[in-house]
């Protein structure tokens, strides 16, 4: 009799070892299967574009990177890992899918819209405006508009030429003198409206602050002599590969997450951070 006790209690003893090697089998796959379940996204930034995107001591930093940084957090299915790379990099890059998403900086165009995925929601805005000669003294982009200035030419394929042209439809009594642009470096531009060849030049403001404004800028010599005057902001986009089917799902993802970082001011403390002001109370119609 006792003995066929202990054949039970040894039975019951197998079945819990069993049962217990089951759960922890199935745990295992749980947790196997939620790992599995995480995507890395391959991120690619331009590493000297201050304060947007840019390496500090091989630490990825920048506005836009920040604003990355929190979309990743309140997506828990990605994992971003973050490349500073040089502009022809990152797009090189996302062509090849060798990066999921890029930013710098980066303007919705038509070109770039059909090539690759550009999600409804803006990581960001970048001010534009004018830098002109100090003594003209204009006080707004309206002002300069009122008088015909003349620009410095734009290409046709920047996102700039199409902004003035905005204006030009909408102001057609006050239009600006609007020139195609050729080849010409930032310097150029600065000089030809210090010379008067031009009466401004449609610039971004953070441009002007690291080139002009700053202490340390190329330009800091001229600062006494020219100004600035924005006008408006223009939403800056991550870039994302199409090269990748499962990176709409992912747009459409950080699409959500921009906007629970909008709701709760998130991407407002950034800009302040990075900018001292909020880029976006500069965003809409002008």
């Amino acid at each position: 009799m006792v003995k066929k006790k202990g054949l039970i209690i040894g039975a019951a003893v197998v079945v819990v070892v069993v049962g217990a090697g089951a759960v922890v089998r199935h745990l295992n796959a749980d947790s196997t299967k939620s790992a599995q379940k995480v995507r890395t996204i391959n991120v690619a930034h331009t590493q000297n574009y201050v304060p947007y995107d840019y390496a500090e001591n091989g630490v990825s930093k920048g506005y836009e990177v920040d604003v990355l940084k929190a979309v990743d957090k309140l997506l828990p299915d990605y994992k971003f890992k973050y490349h500073p790379t040089s502009d022809e990099d990152l797009l090189v890059g996302l062509d090849s899918g060798k990066y999921d998403v890029g930013v710098k900086g980066a303007w919705w165009t038509k070109e770039r819209a059909q090539k690759y995925i550009l999600p409804k929601q803006a990581v960001g805005a970048s001010i534009i405006g004018i830098t002109y000669r100090k003594d003209d003294n204009y006080k707004t982009f309206a002002d300069f508009a009122k008088k015909s200035g003349k620009l410095v030419p734009i290409s046709p394929q920047n996102g700039q030429y199409t902004v003035v042209q905005d204006w030009n439809k909408a102001h057609p009594n006050e239009k600006i003198n609007l020139k195609a642009a050729d080849q010409f470096t930032v310097g150029d531009a600065y000089n030809w409206v210090l010379e008067g060849r031009y009466d401004a030049y449609f610039d971004v403001k953070v441009n002007y602050q690291n080139s002009v404004a700053a202490a340390n800028g190329a330009y800091h010599k001229s600062a006494d002599k020219l100004a600035y005057a924005p006008y408006k902001g223009i939403k800056t986009y991550p870039i994302i590969s199409r090269s990748n089917k499962d990176n709409s799902r992912f747009a459409k993802e950080y699409d959500q997450a921009i906007k629970k970082l909008q709701k709760n001011g998130t991407l407002t403390k950034l800009s302040q951070k990075y900018f001292k002001e909020n880029v976006w109370d500069f965003v809409g119609d002008k």
